[in-house]
């Protein structure tokens, strides 16, 4: 599988494990960024080009990473055809998947222990998507016709 990874100085430490880890499992991982742990970065510039690749099919699936994992979470998902889950546990990661047949994947690396990051990144790349009632929620999502919230 190719995977796209990116993250800013504050998710910079669990990327490089990650994409060890993914290396050792036999994917073809492509870093977009950033390359070092020194601090004000501005993670859309590593963040968004992740989602682009996965959005236009050059990368199967994405990784990001930063402090919290919220704000890469949100400039991935403002991609068209992104679906990045914001995973704290093994059982989001797994729901993100089998539910929401999430292609991209966001880590907070000052939430959780590196193991457990290591734990969910494996959990998301096994978890098949279950489809059935929850293709229908995917197409809605990704639907112009999806009805605007409080209008």
């Amino acid at each position: 599988m190719k995977i796209g990874i990116g993250s800013d100085h504050a998710g910079f430490e669990y990327k490089e494990k990650i994409k060890q880890l993914l290396h050792d499992l036999g994917h073809d991982v492509h870093d977009f960024g950033t390359r070092s742990a020194t601090p004000h970065v501005d993670y859309p510039l590593f963040i968004r080009p992740v989602a682009e690749a996965v959005a236009n099919g050059t990368m199967d699936r994405g990784i990001v990473l930063g402090g919290s994992g919220n704000g890469e979470a949100m400039v991935a998902n403002r991609v068209r055809g992104v679906r990045c889950a914001l995973c704290w546990n093994v059982e989001t990661a797994t729901l993100g998947r089998r539910h929401n047949d999430a292609n991209c994947l966001s880590i907070g690396q000052r939430m959780i222990p590196p193991g457990l990051a290591l734990e969910i990144v494996k959990a998301w790349l096994d978890t098949p998507f279950a489809g059935g009632r929850h293709l229908r929620r995917i197409k809605e999502i990704d639907s112009d016709q999806s009805p605007a919230v409080g209008k």
